[in-house]
């Protein structure tokens, strides 16, 4: 089943003297469980992309479908309901509170959710502990590596069990060795049926997708299978 579908999407940006088209007639279907990279330099329109997949923005002209249903069929309240309980986002910068603790940060998508408060803490120590953050969970976040954070901010992704993770150039603010092993967690959620959708320019942490999806000044350029030559590993084991 097609968990996101996509039908000659386009997005326009105009001010008062000049307009911009970010995307062009971009069709694509990704179904669950699938881990797909869409990848392009900078200025492709990778980012655009994800923000209309993920309900951040709305779409100039085309059609959007999420989960069988159209994004014009959801009210205002539906979709910030999806995206805090369908839809996990991590992004390049972490955009983590710098003077709370990792529970506290796991923990904020549940305060807008509909999960019962009782099950809260069950949820929250369950994501750090698939992390391999336990040993970390009261820490500030400020006190953290960049590796550390961007696992956490993993955490804080899966605490609703969404549909789908959307990963922003999560690696573009670690080292290799910490970026690395963040390739590899989300290779081993994708094992664990969670459908992913990176964002990404760099040719290396896409080939852990099993499909590439390469644009270029906002279209389409290649949709095809990945030779998947990164087989991930166990670096979050405590």
């Amino acid at each position: 089943m097609a968990l996101i579908e996509a039908k000659h999407l386009a997005k326009i940006y105009r001010d008062e003297a000049d307009e911009t088209v970010a995307l062009r007639n971009i069709s694509l279907e990704i179904k669950e469980g699938e881990f797909v990279a869409i990848m392009g330099p900078s200025g492709s329109g990778k980012s655009t992309l994800l923000h209309l997949l993920g309900f951040l923005d709305n779409q100039t002209s085309g059609e959007y479908r999420f989960a069988g249903k159209t994004a014009a069929d959801f009210t205002e309240e539906e979709i910030a309901h999806v995206r805090n309980s369908q839809m996990g986002f991590v992004f390049q910068a972490f955009n983590l509170l710098p003077r709370t603790t990792v529970r506290e940060n796991v923990r904020l998508p549940l305060l807008y959710s509909r999960v019962p408060e009782s099950h809260w803490r069950q949820k929250v120590e369950e994501a750090v502990a698939l992390v391999g953050l336990t040993h970390r969970i009261n820490y500030l976040s400020s006190q953290l590596s960049g590796g550390e954070k961007q696992r956490a901010a993993i955490a804080r992704a899966l605490v609703n069990s969404p549909a789908v993770v959307f990963a922003d150039e999560p690696t573009g603010n670690l080292d290799s060795k910490s970026g690395g092993q963040i390739m590899d967690f989300l290779q081993q959620l994708h094992n664990k049926g969670h459908t992913i959708v990176l964002i990404t320019h760099e040719t290396y942490t896409a080939e852990y997708a099993e499909r590439i999806i390469k644009l270029h000044d906002g279209s389409l350029q290649s949709d095809a299978r990945s030779h998947q030559r990164r087989l991930g590993g166990n670096h979050f084991t405590k």
